[in-house]
């Protein structure tokens, strides 16, 4: 590689990927936006600043987002019990475990105690039709074949858990009698001017020109457009500059200056570590081995792969995100390449070489 130049092109084709789009935070502002390939596989539509992917699990760093403010405008408390709460599907009583230990704070950082049933990513298939939460909840759908359960005593211990913001997603929208696609809409997109970014439940949601997925050969999915039916852990579709909007907001929102009215100590509670682990706060991971806190939100489904890491109180950030899984983790992925870069200053400072939209018609010739 080049000083002077990040040859995003030929890292693409190496690793089989259409399309990547990124977007650069750095004193707290967008201050750069780069896309390179095409929206699918030979379909000669470029990727780009207005063309949503699959957020993935980054969707959880957005429901994260909402918590907060539905805390602060006296809704939702953090430490509160959930289970008097919820009223379309209730917590099964469980002889091992005290479920009144379940609280918004240890859903939000994956330490409730629930594990995903074996089976339970399943995507939006038309022939099932969109399932509602509850039905999820009780294990009774294709999607999810097995019921939420207990597995582990709340706060005992970290389990990486979709089955918890399905949970934190009910007891939202039991409390406040609204759906959470329109929650998001009117307290979070809305108010941040994210216009390229929604909540999508079914393929009737998908907006035209959004980039379809590829798996790891660079081969388009049968099905295009991956869709999970699970919205605040997984079915968040945005573009990275609107993601670097709602990452300013919360970089804002430490420093008492967000639009949302997240007050300082509420934001900064998001970035804190979180019961027994330093490395997990409220829908992102932490990291300060470089000396710093490095906050990050990962997305990775069928199909697509995303990144979204930052200095909180350095004003400095960046999401990439891709049309292909990779078959690998994001730190072994171009991803993972350009986040080292980003973290050494190197990415925003440097030129970045670009071709011709298909870039792996070269290789595939």
């Amino acid at each position: 590689m080049k000083k002077d130049a990040w040859n995003a092109v030929e890292r693409m084709r190496k690793g089989n990927i259409p399309g990547l789009s990124m977007a650069l935070i750095d004193h707290g502002m967008l201050n750069r936006q780069e896309c390179w390939g095409e929206t699918g596989l030979g379909s000669g539509k470029p990727i780009q600043a207005d063309t949503m992917f699959n957020a993935c699990s980054i969707s959880k760093f957005a429901a994260a987002m909402l918590v907060l403010l539905l805390v602060e405008e006296g809704i939702l408390g953090l430490d509160e019990d959930v289970c008097g709460r919820l009223v379309a599907w209730k917590i099964p009583e469980d002889p091992l475990y005290d479920s009144r230990d379940i609280t918004l704070r240890r859903l939000l950082s994956h330490q409730a105690g629930f594990a995903d049933p074996e089976g339970s990513f399943g995507v939006f298939s038309r022939e099932y039709g969109a399932p509602t939460m509850a039905d999820l909840l009780e294990g009774t759908t294709y999607y999810s074949p097995k019921p939420a359960a207990l597995m582990a005593e709340p706060g005992s211990q970290f389990i990486y858990s979709d089955t918890g913001y399905r949970i934190l997603q009910q007891l939202i929208e039991d409390v406040t009698g609204k759906s959470f696609e329109r929650l998001m809409q009117e307290k979070i997109f809305e108010p941040l001017h994210m216009n390229h970014s929604r909540i999508v439940t079914s393929d009737m949601d998908i907006r035209p020109g959004s980039a379809s997925g590829h798996n790891k050969h660079g081969e388009r999915l049968q099905d295009p457009y991956t869709i999970y039916p699970f919205p605040a852990a997984a079915g968040l579709w945005a573009t990275p500059s609107d993601l670097a909007l709602l990452l300013i907001e919360l970089m804002n929102s430490v420093h008492g200056r967000g639009r949302l009215v997240i007050s300082a100590e509420t934001a900064s509670d998001m970035i804190l570590p979180q019961g027994c682990f330093q490395w997990t706060g409220l829908g992102v991971f932490l990291d300060t081995s470089n000396g710093q806190l490095e906050i990050s939100s990962l997305g990775w489904g069928v199909g697509y792969q995303c990144m979204l890491i930052a200095h909180p109180y350095t004003g400095r950030g960046a999401v990439l995100m891709m049309n292909a899984d990779p078959g690998v983790h994001q730190n072994q992925s171009l991803l993972g390449e350009a986040a080292s870069m980003w973290r050494q200053g190197q990415l925003d400072k440097r030129k970045i070489r670009k071709t011709s939209i298909n870039v792996l018609s070269q290789k595939r010739s």
